[in-house]
């Protein structure tokens, strides 16, 4: 027998908002029937359209609020909504923080692991104006160059001056290269015919350094006007330390090309990170919310309990960061990662900090700890910052046959740190503590977590 959905495509239905889903968006029923909302919170009642009708889910707009949640915030920029620079600008800040421990904890529950106690989210005291990087693309449009970001789920580039989870200093240095650009009259790339000149403006600002790099990325070798352009960024923008031109000439949705001219200063910037000094590179992967990383990876260092004589195994390293701050409270800290790049930039901070109680590995996370195994390596601690997707069972299978005391986990996906704490758990290993969620990227749906796990 067929199915047929209860609601049909632009009719209009009054339903209630039952929760909220991980991106973010409102969940009505109707007969059970769930229908996805932007812009819509848990408690409140609407008039919805139904936008789009799928076997089994549909997804609808608000027409009007009939009664909304206390936690709502009115007055938002749409742009924001539509770009998802900050999906969850609608929420109440404490409202935020709340949603993302009833995530952490409804994915544990979910998992039958409904004794595990997820503590209150740490958030920031100003949860806006926190990253120090920016990338934009810059697009022609009606006539006139513009900086701004692409609309959800499309490349169409909605114009932005102020992206509101920026450093401002940032939001200022992409108006004025914006402006030079324009007056200039240099070129923006357009997409579809693969011409133009200028395809993206990357900004970095040190947080404690307040030092400032701008990346000019280019389709072609050559920038017109480059000198002018040099004179006068340096003249709007003391801060600059760096500007670089990167030619990424490929049809590619990779930001950055292979090839970079350093028009002006050094190709490096620096800044402070739990009391140690980074230098970062226009290719540099460093932390874009340096406030919170510092809270989450104190936390993580907290949780390995070290005394000073253990070995520490730090995987998914990139630059070091984390590797570079457990030093001082270890023996020996071994730090792996499969990006040739970071690991150079890994070494270089290492040196910057005169730390030399660090070694440095380009291999995959699993492969490496295989090897450190049959060489005799026997970690204490080992500590994990993986990507989204989690860990390969094969590094789980051989970080446990290691047999370290502790393994602390820093996640950025609950999804995946449930999945990879039930293997851990399997494997003799039980949770310590509270799961501790920490707010890396307020008004995001993004949520950071550290747990610790011990042997059994």
């Amino acid at each position: 027998m067929k199915f047929t959905a209860p609601v049909e495509k632009n009719k209009n239905y009054t339903a209630t908002i039952v929760d909220l889903t991980y991106q973010g968006m409102g969940v009505a029923k109707i007969e059970d029937f769930p229908i996805f909302i932007t812009n819509a919170l848990p408690g409140e009642e609407v008039e919805l359209s139904v936008t789009k009708v799928a076997k089994s889910y549909a997804f609808g707009r608000v027409v009007k609020f009939i009664k909304e949640s206390p936690d709502r915030v009115n007055n938002i920029d749409v742009a924001y909504t539509q770009t998802g620079i900050a999906p969850l600008q609608h929420l109440s800040y404490p409202g935020q923080l709340a949603f993302k421990q009833h995530q952490v904890e409804a994915l544990f529950a979910k998992a039958h692991l409904d004794d595990v106690k997820v503590n209150e989210t740490i958030g920031m005291e100003t949860p806006y104006h926190y990253r120090n990087k920016a990338q934009v693309p810059v697009r022609e449009i009606r006539g006139q160059l513009e900086t701004g970001f692409y609309k959800r789920g499309s490349h169409d580039v909605v114009p932005i001056e102020d992206f509101y989870i920026q450093d401002p200093e940032i939001d200022k240095a992409i108006v004025v290269v914006r402006d030079l650009l324009r007056r200039f009259h240099i070129d923006a790339y357009d997409e579809e015919t693969n011409t133009g000149v200028v395809k993206t403006v990357m900004v970095r600002r040190g947080y404690y350094s307040h030092e400032m790099m701008v990346v000019i990325v280019t389709r072609t070798h050559k920038l017109s006007m480059v000198n002018e352009l040099v004179e006068e960024i340096t003249k709007a923008l003391p801060e600059v330390k760096s500007i670089i031109q990167n030619v990424n000439s490929a049809r590619t949705n990779v930001l950055l090309g292979q090839t970079d001219r350093i028009h002006f200063g050094s190709s490096v910037i620096h800044d402070q990170l739990m009391g140690l000094t980074f230098e970062i590179s226009a290719h540099s992967f460093y932390q874009v919310n340096p406030q919170q990383t510092e809270r989450l990876y104190n936390l993580a260092i907290e949780k390995a309990q070290l005394a000073g004589k253990e070995n520490v195994v730090d995987a998914y390293c990139g630059i070091g960061t984390i590797s570079l701050a457990v030093a001082k409270h270890a023996k020996q800290v071994y730090g792996v990662e499969i990006v040739q790049d970071a690991i150079s930039d890994a070494k270089t901070n290492a040196n910057l900090n005169g730390i030399d109680n660090v070694e440095f590995k380009v291999a995959k996370a699993e492969t490496q700890m295989e090897r450190w195994h049959e060489a005799g390596l026997q970690p204490d601690v080992i500590m994990v910052d993986p990507p989204r997707k989690g860990l390969a069972p094969e590094f789980i299978t051989a970080a446990t046959d290691a047999q370290p005391s502790r393994i602390v986990y820093v996640s950025c996906n609950p999804a995946t740190l449930v999945r990879d704490v039930q293997l851990f758990m399997e494997k003799g290993y039980h949770l310590e503590g509270a799961v501790q969620p920490v707010d890396q990227f307020p008004q995001t749906t993004s949520i950071e977590s550290v747990v610790a796990l011990v042997k059994d």
